[in-house]
């Protein structure tokens, strides 16, 4: 494929709010109607895929409505990603071996998701379980000491894996996507370039990492609400009010991302600082993947960009 002039792939303009996602050796984009995903190979060249992204709201305009379109979002987000992954984690390895299918990945995910499930949702309520005897008739108390632990093995677990290298690497990438962005949404003429980007901050005030705290907190507050019933019902309560807990935490990062309120922006600060564990500096071979991203997102075509070549939006 060779690169491609710039034409507009939809009506979104400058005030569509691009968003993306890390991936192996390279950027996912979210356009208003396809995601692009840029990798760097292994013999320094660019390629990016294009694939279709219509959020689900176009054909089912009740999945638009607030909250509701949090919880969608999360599940869209989630699949997109799948399908990035799958097609960053083989153009990288271009060479090396047998592919990843589509298969492998969706139960790579699904043990991923399991131990999530088992670390931040059963986890902390069995452990809280050992404190019962001493605050048998606080229920409120009980949840707020629950979240508590669930909050703490949430960071304890972020400062784990940002000391693995090859986390760091992927960090690394989620920076550029965050200095990418911020290119682009400071230019008068909607434009993204490596210089423009480079001394901008990796912290993003729209990142998944914000809206993750804001899932482990707002839980904390909505989960009191139910007592503290049997262990068993506990759990189901909880996994129960997950894409409820999903749909407020999206509102919140999707307002403050629009608001100048001084009180939102002291609720983000939190997930900004938390921000500094999900995200590098990046090199500028990074930020030119990322900028390729962002290109194919707007651009709605897919290209290649020889090793050496500059890449341009």
């Amino acid at each position: 494929m060779a690169d491609r002039p710039e034409k507009a792939c939809a009506p979104a303009g400058k005030d569509f709010t691009y968003g993306g996602q890390a991936v192996i050796e390279g950027v996912m984009m979210r356009g208003p109607e396809v995601m692009a995903t840029a990798v760097r190979r292994a013999d320094g060249s660019i390629i990016c895929q294009v694939d279709p992204a219509v959020p689900p709201s176009r054909k089912y305009k009740f999945l638009g409505w607030p909250v509701i379109r949090g919880a969608v979002a999360l599940y869209d987000s989630v699949s997109l990603g799948l399908k990035a992954l799958v097609f960053s984690t083989n153009q990288a390895a271009e060479g090396e071996g047998e592919k990843v299918t589509a298969g492998e990945m969706s139960l790579t995910m699904l043990l991923g998701l399991a131990i999530a499930i088992g670390l931040f949702i059963v986890a902390p309520t069995v452990l809280i379980g050992f404190t019962k005897r001493f605050l048998a008739d606080q229920p409120i108390l009980l949840n707020l000491v629950e979240g508590a632990i669930r909050l703490v093995i949430f960071l304890a677990y972020l400062t784990a894996i940002s000391r693995m290298q090859d986390i760091q690497r992927v960090f690394a990438y989620h920076g550029a996507e965050h200095k990418v962005i911020l290119a682009y949404e400071a230019s008068p003429d909607h434009r993204a370039t490596v210089e423009a980007a480079r001394p901008l901050p990796t912290l993003h005030p729209r990142c998944g990492t914000s809206f993750l705290l804001f899932v482990v907190v707002l839980s904390i507050f909505l989960f009191s609400f139910f007592g503290w019933p049997p262990l068993w019902e506990r759990i189901a309560i909880r996994l129960a009010l997950l894409p409820l807990v999903a749909g407020l935490s999206y509102e919140v990062i999707r307002a403050s991302a629009r608001s100048k309120s001084r009180l939102l922006a002291a609720a983000i600060t939190p997930g900004l600082w938390l921000q500094r564990l999900t995200t590098r500096q990046p090199d500028d071979a990074q930020l030119e993947v990322a900028i390729a991203a962002l290109k194919g997102a707007r651009t709605g075509a897919g290209f290649e960009v020889p090793a050496g070549s500059p890449v341009s939006m």
